[in-house]
């Protein structure tokens, strides 16, 4: 949830799940030369400058039915899911421990966005989730936008905390493509460009990692500024992002969503199309 900071944090400690700290905005950003700055929907969201974007900023805005917490998933559909959550700088210090305790068993946080940011919170939320006996991983916000190739912002992502290992805990890395947060809807590019930006962002992950990354994005987004691309559900896990009580009509062509992201109160809520054993399989790759 991203609000203002006097007020997350008095929502926050009423749910007793997060340790107040300081803002996204203080965050690490490492170019020295950044040249976008976000729109005003963004800045509603609690985006104030490059780097502050976040896995499903644009369904902050104006939903305070969400941030109500009015989504209700049925309890047949949760029964056959695992609950995870995904958290970035925005978050701070997360208290880990409570989150165990609620029933959360899998968590991405994210590592970097284009290659000028990098989450100053990163360790304590990467880390502490496994600390804690959750199956972890991270995630890219990518910036098709930025003046750095994709292949590049892969590179970083890997470089920063995006890396894998098979040791059962550590889950695939996400790119995060959705919303541009600092302008055009769909960065500049055209249908077939953007297909080819992300399939070159996910094939230099994979010869980095061995690994398919999973694909975050909205039913929305992949439609407008894909054409709905199908060139990538055979290979890639769907994270779907989608505030309702389902997860609606899937995006391109791909038959079954792997995490749902389903509400952001009082903190980004997925589910796992499975239960914990297919979360460790994802895992083990």
């Amino acid at each position: 949830m991203k609000k203002t900071l006097p007020t997350a944090c008095a929502t926050i400690a009423a749910f007793a799940l997060i340790a107040c700290a300081a803002p996204a905005h203080a965050a690490v950003s490492t170019d020295k030369k950044p040249h976008q700055t976000p729109t005003k929907a963004a800045q509603r969201a609690g985006i104030h400058k490059l780097g502050d974007a976040y896995a499903g900023w644009e369904k902050h805005v104006g939903s305070d039915h969400v941030r109500a917490g009015l989504t209700r998933v049925s309890p047949a559909l949760a029964a056959a899911r695992t609950p995870g959550i995904d958290v970035s700088a925005y978050q701070g210090n997360v208290d880990w421990s409570s989150q165990w305790n609620s029933g959360v068993r899998w968590a991405y946080t994210k590592a970097t966005e284009g290659t000028y940011y990098k989450n100053q919170y990163f360790a304590q939320q990467y880390n502490g989730s496994y600390s804690a006996g959750m199956i972890r991983g991270a995630y890219h916000f990518a910036n098709p936008g930025y003046s750095t190739s994709a292949t590049a912002q892969a590179d970083y992502f890997v470089s920063h905390g995006g890396g894998w290992s098979r040791d059962g805990k550590t889950l695939p890395g996400m790119l995060d493509i959705e919303y541009n947060p600092y302008g055009a809807t769909c960065y500049g590019y055209s249908k077939s460009g953007m297909v080819t930006w992300i399939r070159t962002w996910l094939n230099e992950y994979k010869r980095l990692t061995g690994r398919d990354a999973v694909i975050y994005t909205t039913a929305d987004w992949w439609s407008t500024c894909t054409g709905n691309s199908t060139a990538f559900n055979q290979t890639n896990p769907l994270w779907i992002a989608r505030y309702a009580s389902t997860p609606g009509t899937l995006p391109g062509g791909w038959p079954y969503y792997t995490m749902w992201q389903y509400t952001s109160s009082p903190i980004d809520k997925d589910y796992f199309n499975g239960d914990l054993s297919r979360v460790r399989a994802l895992a083990l790759g």
